[in-house]
């Protein structure tokens, strides 16, 4: 015990470091899971609202047609192909995002065994860098990919605003900006959000650490 306490007493700014370490990881770490969390539900709140709408579409000619409803129409079909794009850009958003959470909690086993009273156990400075930059560059790719979907899924929300005429809903079910569109664009601006928390976390341990350790 005294011993320990030496070391602690010769050695507090490796306290000071790792308390910061801790924090700010998990910090950052929640704050990725949750945004991700609510990410992954609007993603499938789109994709199951999407194949139950295909679902319950009435095939064209086939009893129970709404009246009005222009026939030999294929309402099953996308007329935008933008959603599929958005969605998928958003599922490789989040597998980037599991791994930059990873990322975010091997800097908090870092900080554990930097408070460690034998010396030996603290990990070397050239490896906790490495995380940290490894974690920069995730999130950036991270943020290209979110970005992507979420240019898909604004770009299918203006296409359809745009070509909507008066009795759109009459004439062309499929122009109709639906639930599901907003879900995508949504899910991928919180996944944008996610992965600036975890870079911006990143970034600035990897500046402060720099001269300190």
């Amino acid at each position: 015990m005294q011993a320990q306490s030496e070391v602690h007493t010769v050695n507090p700014k490796l306290e000071r470091i790792a308390n910061i370490l801790r924090l700010v990881s998990w910090v950052s770490l929640w704050l990725q899971l949750g945004l991700g969390a609510a990410s992954v539900l609007m993603l499938i709140f789109a994709i199951s609202g999407r194949s139950f709408n295909q679902a319950v579409t009435p095939t064209p000619g086939a009893p129970g047609v709404v009246p009005g409803v222009v026939p030999g129409v294929n309402y099953n079909q996308e007329t935008i192909p933008g959603v599929n794009i958005s969605i998928f850009w958003g599922v490789c958003g989040i597998i980037a995002l599991l791994f930059t959470s990873y990322l975010a909690f091997r800097i908090t086993r870092f900080a554990k065994r930097l408070r460690h009273p034998d010396s030996s156990l603290h990990p070397k400075k050239a490896d906790v860098m490495k995380v940290l930059r490894i974690a920069v560059i995730a999130g950036f790719v991270g943020m290209l990919l979110t970005i992507l979907g979420g240019g898909s899924g604004l770009g299918v929300l203006l296409s359809k605003s745009i070509a909507q005429p008066q009795g759109v809903a009459i004439y062309d079910p499929t122009r109709i900006i639906r639930s599901l569109d907003i879900f995508v664009a949504m899910a991928s601006m919180t996944g944008i959000t996610a992965h600036y928390v975890g870079t911006a976390a990143a970034l600035g341990l990897f500046n402060w650490l720099h001269p300190e350790l």
